[in-house]
């Protein structure tokens, strides 16, 4: 029995909210890239065309399971049941299709296979399926992978400095503004990204990812820009026919709302992944590619991280070595994790509550008035 008769409590293995959000270090690292590739064991940098399609087929034998029962069956359900099983089709088949997505994601970095063509051409035909320019969005990616952390150079949830606030900024911060802010963030914000750039870094001109000659892109890069212009507009093309055939409620129903879900989940789960109260951000007097590669954060979906193959606890990998496949990365996340120690960040927090708590606390970008480098940015709310 310890002081007042309370039992002595053991110490628990999960990080206390205080401890999740302590800063991380932002000193130049005492060890290199290649120090954490040794720690990693070979076979996790191979990747296999077998295992890489198994997670693939398997994704896409789900979905059809989905899409037949949904067709065959659902409309033979009475009201009440049919009230339910549409929202949970929609959750599980936009579940399944992230997967995929992140499967397609993984092509672009060339994380399928051993073949470029292959990976290219895999990923070229899913993300057009999911509506996604995969060319265009394959090149940004990879300059956000290039220069993660930068504020002047990053390509996508570039934090605002406090100067770049607008003034109904204020009005916003509250329990409604942020439902409103969140709400249009995780429904347009995928599509406005591509189209417009919304949240993307400044560019000279306008820059959309279906524009070939887009300031986002290097003149080699505008011929591929136009294949996935048409890999897009041939999936739009098969879903006019499929709206006129079978009407556009079922269009909207079959895939419309799962491809929403798939907006919404790889949205949140970018955000999560860049957005934290313990994570700095650089301005190009100290930024380098190691500590912007670790300014991110692993998150626990629980079952979802199965579902969305890992990409949501081992992102801190997948920043250092984007070319591992998904199937090795938590293996390797494991290896490094004792070399990382204080520099490694994980949050266990559930995402629907880590999800308000950043929407709150990480408003904008400033340097630590108390420190001595201007140049390392933390997360403030006080507007």
């Amino acid at each position: 029995m310890g002081a007042g008769g309370r039992m002595p409590v053991p110490p628990s293995s999960k990080k206390s909210e205080t401890e999740t959000l302590k800063r991380v270090p932002w000193e130049t690292p005492p060890f290199s890239v290649g120090d954490l590739k040794k720690a990693i064991p070979p076979h996790c940098f191979k990747r296999s065309i077998p295992r890489s399609f198994s997670y693939l087929i398997t994704d896409i034998i789900i979905a059809s399971c989905f899409f037949y029962v949904a067709t065959n069956y659902f409309s033979l359900l009475p009201q009440p049941l049919s009230y339910l099983a549409w929202p949970l089709y929609w959750v599980c088949q936009g579940c399944v299709l992230t997967g995929v997505w992140v499967i397609a994601h993984e092509c672009g970095h060339h994380a399928f296979s051993d073949y470029q063509w292959l990976d290219d051409t895999v990923g070229l035909i899913f993300h057009s399926f999911l509506l996604v320019p995969y060319f265009s969005w394959k090149y940004s990616h990879r300059r956000h992978h290039s220069n993660t952390g930068s504020l002047e150079r990053d390509e996508v949830f570039v934090p605002k400095q406090k100067s770049a606030i607008k003034w109904y900024g204020k009005y916003l911060n509250n329990p409604l503004g942020r439902t409103v802010m969140l709400t249009i963030q995780f429904t347009l914000g995928w599509p406005l990204y591509l189209a417009c750039n919304v949240s993307g870094r400044p560019y000279d001109g306008f820059a959309s990812h279906f524009l070939p000659n887009a300031p986002i892109f290097n003149d080699r890069e505008r011929l591929q820009i136009y294949i996935s212009d048409a890999g897009v507009l041939a999936v739009c093309y098969g879903l006019y026919r499929y709206a006129a055939a079978q009407g556009l409620a079922s269009m909207f129903f079959f895939y419309g709302v799962p491809l929403l879900i798939v907006n919404f989940f790889l949205v949140l789960i970018t955000y999560l992944q860049h957005t934290h109260p313990s994570l700095p951000h650089y301005d190009s007097s100290e930024w380098d590619w190691l500590r912007g590669a670790l300014a991110t954060v692993d998150r626990d979906y629980g079952i979802l991280n199965k579902v969305f193959h890992n990409i949501t606890d081992t992102h801190v990998a997948h920043h250092l070595f984007s070319t591992m496949p998904h199937y090795n990365a938590m293996e390797a996340t494991k290896a490094i994790k004792p070399i990382l120690g204080d520099y490694y960040q994980f949050d266990g927090t559930p995402w629907v509550k880590a999800m308000w708590r950043e929407a709150k606390e990480c408003i904008y970008v400033e340097p630590d008035r108390e420190g001595e480098k201007k140049g390392v940015y933390w997360y403030n709310n006080k507007l």
